[in-house]
């Protein structure tokens, strides 16, 4: 998706910002990290998705869409009846990267408990649109986790820079050993472009206005906190004894 229709500007953190979460202690900046996910992605209410984590349509006059669908990129699978966390994100987008590690502690301590699925939705930024491609062609040759990872853990040399950052990305294909040839013929393919798109347009008829946006068994989740969060993890895990 090149054209910006359908997706609100996103304010991006002065330089002063930036400079000081390099100096706050750890546990202080995973606090703020959530905090700034809902100043920074959440631009309004967003009506929540009813219905499970296979889930149906959100709002009224929304068009009913699947929370998870055939093609979702389901990175942990806990399992029939397991919780099943969503995240839409976008691979540019500097909350997603700061909230990355997060979600990562949250696997981890989840593992096997719950199903995590990771969603596209491209924001107004210069480059998501080829970092989604490419997360898409390395899904075609089953590394889409590991170029999801490579993104995030890369950010910061390739995000926010106005010029295309295609040729970078795909030097971080190379390096988790996909075959390039392959991920060049994929890269070109209108069916990947349309890929993301489906995901993006999900997102907008389920009410997602930002990135990252959570929801739990199709129900959306604004954490302020990680407890905030684990908290509705437990809560649901609980709910299936």
């Amino acid at each position: 998706m090149t054209s910006n229709t359908g997706r609100p500007p996103r304010k991006k953190l002065s330089t002063s910002m930036k400079a000081a979460l390099i100096t706050i202690p750890s546990v202080l900046l995973v606090f703020l990290i959530f905090i700034l996910i809902a100043v920074l992605s959440q631009s309004g209410p967003q009506p929540a998705a009813e219905g499970s984590g296979s889930g149906s349509g959100s709002g009224s006059g929304q068009k009913s869409v699947p929370m998870v669908q055939e093609n979702s990129h389901v990175l942990d699978d806990a399992g029939k009846g397991a919780p099943v966390l969503v995240e839409f994100l976008d691979f540019e987008c500097e909350a997603c990267g700061g909230v990355y590690p997060v979600i990562e502690d949250i696997r981890k301590q989840y593992d096997g408990k719950i199903t995590y699925v990771a969603r596209h939705f491209i924001t107004n930024h210069a480059n998501s649109v080829n970092a989604a491609l490419a997360s898409e062609a390395a899904a075609q040759q089953g590394k889409f986790e590991e170029m999801y990872r490579k993104l995030f853990e890369s950010q910061p040399e390739w995000a926010e820079k106005q010029d295309s950052q295609a040729a970078l990305i795909r030097s971080y294909a190379e390096q988790i050993g996909l075959d390039m040839q392959a991920y060049d013929r994929d890269i070109a393919d209108p069916k990947m472009q349309a890929r993301v798109d489906e995901d993006h347009n999900a997102g907008l008829a389920l009410g997602v206005q930002g990135t990252p946006t959570f929801f739990l068994d199709g129900e959306l989740l604004q954490p302020k906190t990680v407890s905030d969060l684990t908290d509705a993890l437990d809560q649901a895990i609980a709910n299936r004894k």
